[in-house]
């Protein structure tokens, strides 16, 4: 799926807008990112490049993979 914004935090917001569902399963009631739901930038998880705060630009692959925990 194609969604604009310059940052991480504007393509989750956009997707917000297209699929309000979704909001409470990637971020928290304060907007921060669910801590079991990695956020993936051209590779990067985006905790170790600056957040939700991270650049994206036309072509930039985000990917959203929940955590999976058993045992």
């Amino acid at each position: 799926m194609d969604v604009d914004g310059a940052t991480l935090k504007q393509v989750l917001d956009a997707l917000r807008e297209r699929s309000p569902g979704l909001e409470r399963r990637l971020r928290d009631e304060r907007g921060a990112l669910r801590r079991y739901v990695n956020f993936y930038v051209d590779g990067d998880e985006c905790r170790l490049l600056n957040g939700q705060d991270t650049a994206v630009g036309a072509g930039t692959e985000v990917m959203i993979i929940p955590s999976v925990a058993g045992g």
